[in-house]
C-alpha cells in the first residue's frame, strides 16, 4: 500500500485579465478595489497587458489628500 501524500500538487491561480479578457494562469495585480465593509478584491491583467494599464493611487494617499485641503493646508 502506498502512503498517503502529505503535500498534493498545488494549481497555479487562474485569472480573467481586465483588459483583453483572456484567461492566463500568470496573473498580475494590477489594482486593489477597497470596501467600506467587506472584503475587497484584486483585479489582475495578464503579463502582456499589465504594462499597459496606468499605476493605481493608495487609497491612504488620496485621504491625506482630502484630509490636507479641508484643513486649507498646501499640497
Amino acid at each position: 500500500m502506498s502512503e498517503p501524500t502529505l503535500n498534493p500538487p498545488t494549481r497555479k491561480p487562474v485569472r480573467m485579465c481586465v483588459r483583453c479578457h483572456r484567461i492566463t494562469d500568470e496573473p498580475v495585480t494590477v489594482a486593489e478595489v477597497h470596501q467600506n465593509s467587506g472584503p475587497g478584491w484584486n483585479v489582475y491583467a495578464c503579463p502582456e497587458c499589465a504594462p499597459h494599464l496606468p499605476p493605481q493611487p493608495d487609497p491612504l494617499d488620496l485621504l491625506r489628500a482630502g484630509h490636507r485641503r479641508r484643513r486649507g493646508d498646501a499640497e
